[in-house]
């Protein structure tokens, strides 16, 4: 009798560490809605990220929330509370990934954001030391934007952006360096994401007769400036955000979008990238992986959600060694293993992170691109 109950408890206890070593992270994605460009690659390229790291499962929990910020803090909440998730990779959109930073600093959950906008890792602060991102920032996408205006001898530039933390984070930092650069911003005008018409700012950036204009919105969206600037008669220079990587906007734009200039991860033109980039070799495997899958060619949004799997494949057996997943010790050990990651090569870029860069991206993260006969190709610097 004393050997078999020997034998129970020791069953029992194999059972309890074969279930606390079992990980959990939450998807939230928009793969409906104004963004679903972004969302659905997102969405699929969770089937790609690691199912066991060493002897522990993953376990992935995805939530959609159709880019409405309302139901990314509901899915976050449910996330946290339900599910007891050790970490969450996503949302796709700047507005759900400010509207929850509040809920997983509380919570004490490493998120690593897939969005653009530095705001959501800069300054580095409370709440922020909870986050990680994946995408390039704002200023290093924009300094290979002005970089190309200084050197297309452009002077004045017209901005149009959504009216929400992407387009008036864009404003601000587009707005400093491009000041540096001696380039003056002679008109400015935002609209929402879900607006059927920018006639009105459109006309008043034509009247102020800039040399170019940039335009910082996402996807399919991103088109109608441009497009409304094309039906007027403008002539000048163009320049999107990375946040237009996507083949919807060269679908949807046609030959409206044709010679825009943008800067984006170099996964977006990997064909013209030489074999010798770390890359390279990295997103080429990423691509593949996809097309199996899914019969086609991600675009590079996926690659954010596929990086942050990179990065906590790194980062997990190191918080395995402080503690069980499930518990504030294990997500306290995970956000700070994340912040020692070094050379970490991704689709978009290597990442070197540290406890005052989350983001941990230099210049190998972007390269410039033009839209030359429906298709992206790279431009040369």
């Amino acid at each position: 009798m004393q050997v078999r109950t020997l034998l129970v408890a020791i069953a029992a206890t194999l059972f309890a560490g074969s279930a606390a070593a079992q990980i959990k992270i939450g998807l939230m994605v928009s793969a409906t809605g104004p963004t679903s460009a972004i969302g659905i690659p997102q969405k699929n390229t969770a089937e790609l990220l690691p199912k066991k790291i060493g002897d522990t499962t993953i376990e992935y929990i995805q939530l959609e929330d159709g880019g409405d910020s309302t139901r990314a803090v509901q899915n976050a909440k449910k996330l946290i509370t339900e599910n007891n998730i050790d970490a969450v990779i996503g949302p796709s959109t700047t507005p759900n990934a400010l509207a929850i930073l509040d809920i997983i600093a509380e919570a004490k959950v490493p998120l690593m954001a897939t969005v653009g906008t530095s705001s959501v890792v800069e300054p580095i602060d409370a709440k922020r030391r909870w986050v990680f991102k994946t995408t390039q920032n704002d200023d290093l996408i924009a300094a290979a934007l002005i970089g190309n205006m200084v050197k297309s001898n452009v002077k004045t530039v017209g901005f149009i952006g959504f009216n929400d933390p992407y387009g008036e984070n864009w404003f601000k930092v587009f707005g400093a360096l491009a000041a540096k650069a001696g380039i003056g911003i002679v008109a400015s005008e935002r609209y929402a994401r879900t607006d059927q018409s920018v006639t009105g700012q459109v006309l008043k950036l034509i009247a102020a007769k800039p040399d170019a204009v940039l335009i910082a919105a996402v996807g399919g969206p991103a088109v109608l400036p441009q497009a409304t600037l094309f039906d007027q008669g403008y002539k000048g220079r163009i320049y999107q955000t990375h946040a237009v990587a996507t083949d919807d906007f060269i679908k949807l734009g046609k030959e409206k979008v044709e010679g825009t200039t943008l800067a984006a991860g170099s996964m977006l033109v990997i064909d013209d990238i030489p074999a010798s980039d770390p890359i390279k070799k990295v997103a080429s495997s990423y691509i593949a992986a996809y097309e199996k899958q899914f019969g086609t060619r991600p675009a590079t949004f996926g690659a954010n959600t596929y990086d942050a799997g990179l990065l906590l494949e790194k980062a997990i057996p190191v918080a395995l060694n402080a503690d069980k997943p499930g518990t504030e010790g294990f997500r306290v050990a995970l956000r700070d293993a994340l912040e020692q990651l070094k050379d970490v090569t991704g689709c978009q870029g290597v990442f070197n992170m540290s406890a005052t860069n989350h983001n941990g991206m230099d210049e190998r993260a972007r390269v410039l691109v033009v839209v030359r006969d429906r298709k992206f190709r790279l431009l040369p610097e």
